[in-house]
């Protein structure tokens, strides 16, 4: 594992409290975490458990119901939210669960698009950053071609090359290696390294995925549909071989059998 190590005191990303939810129904209660600079940081847990409500809450997209989060110290969840939105949304990208490129456009003008939203740069200067950030994830012969001429790894890797567009300080990433084969995840995971370690991005991802997790997570946050909370934090390797909560040994073994009650009172090795 070949993650930055987190400067103790370089808080990049805080939730307190944090309520998320739809209407009045919570998905996630009381939830309490920090991010620090340069960490890559996966959150995981079964389907359901609230992973991609919480990346949400994180980037803005939906107002918790209660608590707080608070981007590179701007608190996007007060009163000022709006204007803290505006003010972080330089320094973070996206990388959704699906890539959300706009089929109608070409990979070249999908990854324009933040660089002429939010900066004013001549169109020759925009043209050269998009070839340089496609060259970046491998895509600079395929510039001129539509999402759909593209195959699943080829559109996460535009996505990324979007994401990356604006030379985030934050990088939220929602199942980079969904839908993918083990080959070309385990390429996605080598590239988001890279990234770590080349440009210091902090991330967040979202992920089910073990390989992947193991392969570049500096720590983990778990969720737990029934807790509707976190039920574990910390490296990869020590959750995994150390941890005393059966859901999180089940999990990381890949053994529901670890969930049965004459399991549960069984102490993990190690």
């Amino acid at each position: 594992m070949g993650a930055l190590k987190p400067p103790a005191e370089d808080v990049m990303i805080h939730a307190e409290g944090l309520t998320v939810g739809y209407g009045e129904r919570p998905v996630l209660k009381d939830v309490t975490f920090t991010v620090h600079a340069g960490e890559i940081v996966t959150v995981l847990g079964g389907s359901g458990c609230g992973k991609s409500t919480l990346l949400k809450a994180l980037i803005g997209l939906i107002r918790p119901l209660r608590g707080s989060v608070r981007i590179r110290g701007a608190c996007i969840t007060g009163s000022d939210r709006e204007a803290a939105l505006e003010s972080i949304r330089r320094h973070i990208g996206v990388l959704f669960q699906y890539g959300a490129l706009l089929g109608s456009l070409s990979i070249a003008d999908n990854v324009a698009l933040p660089l002429e939203e939010f900066t004013d740069l001549p169109r020759s200067l925009i043209a050269d950053l998009v070839h340089f950030k496609l060259d970046t994830v491998g895509l600079a012969d395929y510039a001129h071609f539509m999402p759909a001429e593209l195959s699943g790894g080829m559109r996460k890797r535009a996505a990324l090359a979007r994401a990356m567009a604006l030379d985030p300080e934050i990088l939220f990433c929602d199942e980079p290696s969904a839908g993918l084969d083990p080959i070309t995840a385990a390429e996605l995971d080598e590239l988001l390294l890279e990234c770590n370690r080349a440009l210091g991005i902090t991330m967040v991802v979202i992920t089910h995925e073990l390989a992947s997790i193991e392969a570049i997570a500096t720590r983990c946050i778990m969720l737990d549909k029934s807790a509707q909370g976190i039920i574990a934090v910390g490296r990869p390797e020590d959750l995994k071989n150390h941890s005393a909560d059966p859901r999180v040994r089940a999990f990381f073994h890949r053994q529901p059998s670890l969930m049965r009650p004459e399991a549960a009172s069984v102490a993990p090795e190690g």
